[in-house]
């Protein structure tokens, strides 16, 4: 495969869900135009986020879209040629999850549900259960939302599913105390940040951040999308402000190049780790994450 142009969107989106596929449709444009072939938008981008982190009753959320539905088979028709990630509130019959999704215009190619739920989240959405990789036209995705990449579980397992590229969509807002009155200088942005970074410098993949921009009821988003080399190294990245954060790698190469002298999915010692973290299923993980 030759060297992959790749997208992480920083952006602001609200309730107006036909104003938010507007935004989105120029934002494929614009990305399009850019040659990119994988471009990964924010958490939420279809339909807003919540206006606040309290559980607040009197918010009826975002819109629940259902993963078949026709607002999906439009992100669909949009991407085209490119593959397309997006975040939504998906519509589970019994139960509202906070999702993503990827799509080409072959239609839906994955659908993640948020497993952690930070705060008063779970107020509004159920959990999901579980992380998984799946194949794409630009390679093999793994996906997922926000307060997922604060656990290290969650990318091991893509990663170990034969992930290459990881793609964390957010609406990871500012710090809720002490806010610092320049954002770039925020404790909450500094987690973002390193949480990108460790993600895919532990795991040795390609790693793709998309956050909210600006404000939404009482959230301050960091913005800060990026593009990080299985190196831990931020390749691209948009600041935290809205914008774009474009960069063009080889990935199966970048894989190799990282992982050609210390390995670190392959010198494992799964047996070491006890229970604490499941020497069984970390010993099954490890043989299909050889096979990625």
């Amino acid at each position: 495969m030759s060297a992959l142009r790749m997208a992480a969107v920083s952006a602001a989106f609200g309730r107006d869900l036909g104003e938010d596929v507007a935004i989105v449709e120029r934002l494929v444009k614009e990305a399009r135009n850019e040659d990119v072939r994988l471009l990964a938008l924010p958490e939420a981008c279809l339909g807003g986020y919540l206006l606040s982190l309290d559980g607040d009753a009197a918010d009826a959320g975002p819109p629940p879209l259902a993963v078949d539905g026709p607002e999906i088979r439009r992100l669909a028709a949009l991407a085209g040629d490119m593959v397309v990630i997006a975040g939504y509130c998906e519509d589970g019959g019994d139960a509202r999850y906070n999702s993503v999704v990827c799509v080409s215009g072959d239609g839906v190619l994955g659908n993640h549900r948020k497993v952690h739920q930070p705060l008063g989240e779970n107020a509004s959405y159920a959990s999901g259960d579980g992380f998984h990789a799946f194949d794409t036209p630009v390679g093999r995705i793994g996906m997922m939302i926000c307060y997922d990449k604060a656990f290290p579980e969650a990318a091991r397992a893509l990663a170990l599913g034969g992930a290459q590229i990881g793609v964390c969509v957010s609406a990871w807002p500012g710090s809720r105390t002490n806010a610092a009155p320049d954002l770039e200088r925020d404790r909450w942005k500094r987690r973002f940040d390193l949480f990108d970074r460790a993600r895919a410098l532990e795991n040795q993949i390609v790693w793709l951040s998309a956050n909210q921009a600006g404000t939404f009821g009482s959230l301050r988003f960091v913005g800060s999308a990026k593009v990080v080399d299985p190196g831990g190294e931020i390749v691209s990245a948009t600041g935290v402000g809205p914008g774009m954060a474009v960069a063009e790698i080889d990935v199966p190469r970048a894989l190799e190049t990282a992982r050609r002298s210390m390995g670190h999915l392959r010198d494992r010692r799964p047996e070491a780790y006890g229970t604490a973290y499941g020497t069984a299923n970390g010993t099954a993980n490890g043989t299909a994450g050889l096979a990625g």
